[in-house]
């Protein structure tokens, strides 16, 4: 599942009551969980008390038959599960949740009836499962069959089976539906045994009228009349998988469609207006698959992959096997309106959908606490299937920004391991975070470099086939990537080494051998990241390893504490200016030494950031720094000029480095030719700014605004309102102008304001170009007549790209008013999506006009945004830090706290309720530490 940007993943919430309620089985009218049990079942009691399912009932088949009414917005369905009984019992425990079950009944292998009685269903909404009571008992070693006949409502939200709409350009409403099951949600849409590890395989019929179209994970087999003018789709039987992978809609879309190098049909679907956006998609897929196949020297195993576009949709996407799932944003590329950033996401998505098909669909993790092995992976083949299928995209600059993401992130004190406990619904969704995503990718990139590309290649293969079809744990890829196996495979003769002998014959690493799986469980089971300490001292370079935090200071109480028992197995690799060699050495104690030479004048560690850790150059290490970005920055690679700047902000946060020290470092910029580092250092300014514009430092504020416009001045008149260049250079220009106009700059804002005229003059047939689109917007929204016509434009188009342009220009507004409204329709969910609530919050409390006004629209509807969205969901953890997010006063700091004390026990679900505090603690300690040194460096600049 690729997340959204800062917020996705919103799932449809559902309030569940109490534990251990029993139901009866309903006889029809079907009747909802917990009523009242039948007569004869009194007597009996839920006969499970666990989160997890039994182990021993498994399931092999499921044959699912689905009836969904796009006219009464509701389905109805039957499922016969082929069981594997494993010891001998009465009872069958599996999930269920708001599905009316109306009958039950259990037939052995020769299809008899067990009972010619309906067999008590049994609840326990609380666990969302049924207990189906079997009068004889279910004997270990047979296999039965459990048939149970359900229905429901379409989901309301973005989870289960639900409802979609879009707009024809003639204003008529139309419906489809779909599913998202991941990670607990195909118990919605039938009963079923939702865990990762019990996979099966799955036959899917679905009735349908005549003017749509369904589809399923796998192929339409044949398509037969079933009588009152409704058709029935059979699919043929899936290969063997988990339930949060099955997926079906029933829509009206079109697609288009072409055909891999190995025969696999790939096709692209959306609503038929948007039908001409999906070309662009349909290119990347092709040449994805083609890539994968080659890389995992696996073929994909199914006949045929779609992707389609639905109109709402809460995360990025989904990887349904076969049938991968869209927002409309990451799949339609529209020319006109589309910029090179939209262009790369859905460049990078796809690649992340369909690397699931082999890490998440084949090989899936054993539980929800590895979800990282499902979505780290995902993440990191991103940057590895889009630089070799479109180098042009350059995407290799953009993995440096999502180690930043990670870093920042783990540096807080509420951060987690990658991998962590997780047992309820509520806590697994909070699995779907930065730390699966985004930390986990850095740590399989610092794995990559640490092994090189050939055996880290070869070692995932070895993974991907050995677990084939079955889950797999943190423990077999280190013995994949180790070339290790079982004494069983090594006497068989497969091509590994027994794990005695891979202890011996570990890899050498800097002249060491190394344990791999020791040194892996230092970054997956233990959270936060390492900071290494530098020193100079004659020929040796001293290193220190603690645990970086940007919470706790040194000199705080708390520091011991904090860092009590932290200890990583530490790839080091650096550089000097004595050779283009590139050194390494394996730091796995608390201090460690290096020779290094008398005659090196300069070191730079961790080379290129391959590495997970920052560094902090101690004893005037960070003017030696300085210096060489001064005199000869090129000796250095963009990505280690790129993590200097990074890391010594971050320093400065962490109370490692002074504020006027960064700001120094940054002062080369000026020379600075290539647009990652000069971004970074655009961006830590521009952080700063954000920060203190809503801050009532008017002051610092204009002298700050005045430094950055006169620091870039260069650099901004040299961009072009165009959308020439290279992928870079584009960003660069779409960051610059959109931070020029932000800061009043009039040059900027005379252009922009121009070119919004014209816009509105064509009547909107004038477009844009699309680097400097939203900036242009931005600008125009500021009048009350750009701002209305902007409005209208977002509710009459048909590109998602450009309503998401015009959407973020809309919270540009400074009118408090125009602001409130923006939200109010959010929250109706009708001109402005509800997958879009949490953006629009988000981009409403950016802006120093909306930041309290955010915050008090979050309080004031808490209850209906957890109604709307799941609690553990992305969507709620990004509205609350986002909103928060920029609070810098012990005032502000004491309301969230506030807030938190009064949803105390939903609070206390959510780390993100932690990570918000721990944000503006950091935030009130950045003031109080760093503003007077800020304004007396500014003095100096005048």
């Amino acid at each position: 599942m690729a997340l959204l940007g800062l917020l996705v993943l919103s799932l449809f919430h559902v309030s569940l009551v109490g534990s251990h309620t029993s139901s009866k089985h309903a006889p029809s009218p079907p009747q909802p969980a917990g009523e009242q049990s039948p007569e004869g079942s009194d007597n009996l009691s839920f006969p499970w008390s666990r989160l997890r399912l039994p182990r021993y009932i498994i399931p092999l088949h499921y044959d699912l038959h689905l009836h969904p009414n796009l006219t009464s917005l509701s389905f109805t369905g039957t499922v016969q599960i082929q069981i594997d009984v494993q010891n001998n019992t009465n009872w069958v425990v599996l999930h269920s949740k708001g599905l009316k079950i109306s009958k039950a009944t259990i037939l052995d292998q020769n299809l008899t009836h067990l009972s010619d009685k309906v067999l008590p269903v049994l609840h326990h909404p609380s666990h969302e499962q049924i207990g189906i009571f079997s009068p004889r008992v279910l004997s270990s070693g047979r296999k039965y069959f459990l048939c149970i006949e359900f229905g429901a409502e379409l989901a309301e939200g973005f989870y289960g089976f639900y409802k979609s709409t879009y707009r024809t350009s003639t204003g008529e409403t139309r419906t489809l539906a779909s599913t998202h099951f991941e990670p607990t949600s195909a118990r919605m849409a039938f009963p079923c045994f939702d865990e990762p590890n019990f996979k099966a395989n799955f036959t899917v019929r679905i009735k349908r009228n005549p003017e749509f179209i369904s589809l399923s994970n796998m192929p339409i087999v044949k398509t037969v009349e079933v009588g009152d003018g409704l058709l029935e789709d059979q699919f043929d039987v899936s290969v063997k998988m988990s339930t949060y992978l099955v997926a079906f809609v029933v829509c009206d879309f079109k697609s288009v469609t072409a055909t891999t190098s190995s025969g696999v049909q790939v096709s692209i679907y959306a609503s038929p207006e948007k039908w001409q956006q999906t070309s662009y998609a349909l290119e990347v897929a092709v040449k994805m698959l083609d890539f994968y196949d080659e890389y995992f020297n696996i073929h994909y195993p199914l006949p045929k992959q779609d992707l389609i576009a639905i109109p709402d949709f809460e995360s990025g996407a989904m990887e349904n096997w076969g049938l991968t799932t869209y927002r409309e944003t990451s799949l339609l590329y529209d020319p006109l309106t589309s910029s090179i950033s939209d262009k790369l996401w859905i460049t990078m998505v796809i690649g992340h959908e369909l690397a699931h098909q082999w890490f998440g669909n084949l090989v899936t993790m054993e539980w929800w606490n590895d979800i990282w092995l499902n979505e780290g992976f995902a993440r990191y083949m991103e940057y590895i299937s889009v630089e070799a299928t479109y180098p042009d995209l350059k995407v290799e600059e953009y993995l440096l920004h999502t180690c930043f993401a990670a870093v920042g992130s783990d540096s807080l004190n509420s951060s987690r391991p990658i991998s962590s406990p997780a047992e309820n619904p509520t806590q697994i969704n909070q699995m779907f975070d930065t730390a699966s995503y985004d930390k986990g990718a850095c740590v399989l990139h610092m794995l990559r470099h640490f092994l090189t590309d050939d055996v880290f290649q070869r070692g995932i293969v070895r993974y991907l086939r050995k677990y084939s079809y079955k889950n797999a744990l943190n423990q077999d890829l280190w013995d994949s990537l180790a070339n290790t196996c079982s004494e069983e495979d090594f006497i068989s003769g497969k091509h590994c080494y027994s794990s005695s002998q891979a202890s011996k014959n570990a890899y050498l690493f800097a002249g060491e051998h190394l344990d791999l799986t020791a040194m892996m469980n230092t970054w997956i089971l233990q959270k936060g990241i390492p900071l290494v300490t530098v020193t100079r001292k004659g020929p040796h370079l001293l290193l220190r390893q603690d645990r970086f935090l940007r919470t706790v200071l040194p000199s705080d109480p708390l520091w011991s504490s904090v860092q009590k028992g932290f200890l990583w197995h530490i790839p080091l690799t650096y550089k000097t200016d004595a050779s283009n060699t590139i050194h390494r050495h394996l730091m796995t104690t608390q201090t460690d030494s290096i020779h290094i030479g008398e005659e090196v004048s300069w070191v730079k560690v961790n080379t290129d950031m391959t590495g997970y850790y920052v560094v902090h150059y101690e004893d005037g290490g960070w003017d030696k720094m300085t210096k060489l970005l001064r005199q000869n920055h090129t000796a250095l690679s963009y990505k280690d000029r790129t993590q200097l700047i990074h890391n010594a902000f971050q320093l400065v946060t962490a109370g490692h480095l002074s504020l006027d020290k960064g700001l120094d470092l940054i002062g080369y910029l000026q020379l600075e030719t290539h647009n990652v580092p000069l971004l970074q250092g655009l961006g830590s300014l521009q952080a700063f700014y954000h920060m203190i514009e809503k801050r009532n430092e008017i002051d610092v504020t204009r002298k700050l605004r005045m430094h950055i416009l006169r620091f870039f001045r260069a650099v901004i008149d040299q961009q072009t309102w165009s959308d020439g260049g290279s992928v870079s250079e584009r960003r660069l220009r779409s960051e610059l102008l959109s931070l020029a106009c932000h800061l009043d700059d009039p040059p900027c804002l005379e252009r922009a304001r121009q070119s919004f005229k014209d816009w509105l003059q064509s009547k909107g047939t004038l477009n844009l170009p699309t680097d400097v689109a939203e900036t242009v917007f931005s600008v125009g929204a500021q009048e009350d007549h750009g701002w209305a016509s902007l409005l209208h434009t977002y509710n009459i188009s048909s590109s998602a790209a450009l309503k998401g342009k015009i959407l973020f220009a809309l919270t540009c507004s400074r009118d408090t008013n125009k602001l409130h409204r923006l939200l109010e329709l959010g929250l109706e969910g009708k001109v402005i999506r509800s997958q879009d609530l949490s953006s629009l919050i988000f981009m409403v409390a950016r802006n120093p006009q909306g930041n309290r006004l955010a915050w008090n629209f979050v309080k004031k509807n808490w209850d209906t945004l957890v109604q709307r969205f799941q609690l553990g969901s992305f969507c709620i953890r990004s509205i609350i830090i986002g909103t928060t997010g920029h609070f810098s006063s012990p005032e502000e700091l004491a309301e969230v706290q506030l807030f938190f004390e009064s949803i105390k026990e939903q609070a206390s679900q959510l780390r993100a309720a932690q990570v918000a505090l721990d944000n503006v603690q950091k935030n009130v300690r950045w003031f109080q530490r760093n503003l007077e040194t800020l304004r007396n460096w500014l003095n100096q600049q005048m």
